[in-house]
């Protein structure tokens, strides 16, 4: 069978902790370059990895023949940039999420693999998640009845990533705690459900807590090499809350990079009329419900597979068969108009139709 030849763009943390080990242990791929803007980490991967051949701008492989695919694991502002130029160029793309900034560049995204007529995933890697496609099956066959509400809690003490860097940086990410860490809270809700067409947004973005960031105190920081506190920028969220209607359930949130609550809530209840679920976030699930007059509480407790290879492998085989997986575009810019909508609610401070 011919090997997927791969190239890897942008090889830092995600790069290294997911995609590169799991695409080496598909034995139909083959990973041809490693693409790095700092040389040092395009050259690193090589050494590390004993295959491939380190390139710095990506634009020199662009239009290679020995490439069939791509992983782009830049930061969110080069995103719909990269992929669009592979996909002009014949190349499948996995995309790193979030798909891109802002809605419009997503849709463009969407747009050019259609006409294109190529894969284009997105890194939503909760869609790939054991507990994850346990709970949608279980609401699939009816066990939690009717799901009108979902709740999601992704807040932490503070723990705002590469403080005064691209992470926080609304021209480089497109916003903070939000579309760093609500995407992937708000796809795997919309992934359970159905995803269930978005009707109407309000929420409100908060930037308080790392404006001062010379006094920001914290006890770790996520990104920390990226940080620039002397001379960078800070103007994204550090903490969210919405309410978004859909033509299923509806979702409410509450999100926090940073909070003066020394508590960290990262779980999903998902409610039912006939029962609920909460999920710890990455983790096992709880499902409550009654029976025979007997309230009942079940833990769910299995072996789980890697989401990450099991998201590498769907891309792959996507591409060999030139099939979407459950992670394409088309589901992912659903979240993205969600995004939108809760950010153009923040700054109109109303409700928004999506």
């Amino acid at each position: 069978m011919k090997k997927l030849r791969v190239a890897i763009i942008g090889c830092g943390n995600i790069a290294n902790h997911a995609h590169i080990p799991n695409y080496l242990t598909n034995e139909n791929v083959e990973i041809k370059y490693f693409c790095d803007i700092i040389p040092e980490r395009a050259d690193a991967a090589v050494e590390k990895y004993g295959c491939g051949k380190a390139v710095y701008d990506y634009k020199e492989i662009v239009n290679n023949d020995d490439i069939d695919a791509v992983s782009v694991c830049t930061h969110n502002d080069f995103h719909s940039i990269i992929s669009i130029d592979f996909m002009r160029a014949g190349k499948d793309v996995l995309c790193e999420k979030p798909a891109a900034r802002i809605l419009s560049e997503a849709l463009e995204m969407q747009k050019v693999a259609k006409e294109e007529d190529k894969i284009l995933s997105i890194g939503v890697v909760n869609r790939f998640h054991d507990s994850v496609n346990r709970i949608k099956k279980m609401i699939e066959r009816g066990d939690l009845g009717e799901v009108f509400h979902v709740y999601a809690s992704f807040r932490a003490h503070r723990s705002i990533p590469g403080l005064g860097g691209d992470f926080t940086k609304k021209a480089c990410s497109g916003g903070g705690a939000l579309i760093d860490w609500g995407v992937h809270y708000l796809d795997l809700i919309m992934y359970c459900c159905g995803d269930p067409k978005p009707l109407t947004a309000s929420g409100q973005a908060f930037c308080k807590l790392g404006k001062d960031m010379k006094n920001y105190a914290y006890t770790s920081m996520w990104a920390e090499d990226s940080a620039d506190i002397e001379n960078g920028t800070y103007d994204v969220d550090d903490s969210v809350t919405g309410i978004i209607r859909t033509e299923g359930p509806t979702i409410s949130f509450n999100g926090a990079w940073a909070q003066n609550i020394g508590v960290k809530e990262t779980y999903i209840d998902f409610m039912g009329d006939k029962g609920g679920v909460r999920l710890d976030y990455c983790g096992y699930f709880r499902f409550y419900t009654v029976r025979d007059g007997d309230l009942v509480e079940e833990n769910h407790d299995f072996r789980m597979d890697d989401f990450y290879k099991t998201e590498i492998d769907s891309f792959v085989d996507a591409c060999f068969t030139h099939t979407p997986n459950r992670a394409t575009i088309d589901r992912a810019v659903l979240t993205s108009k969600i995004m939108d909508g809760i950010y153009r609610s923040s700054d109109e401070r109303k409700e928004v139709t999506l």
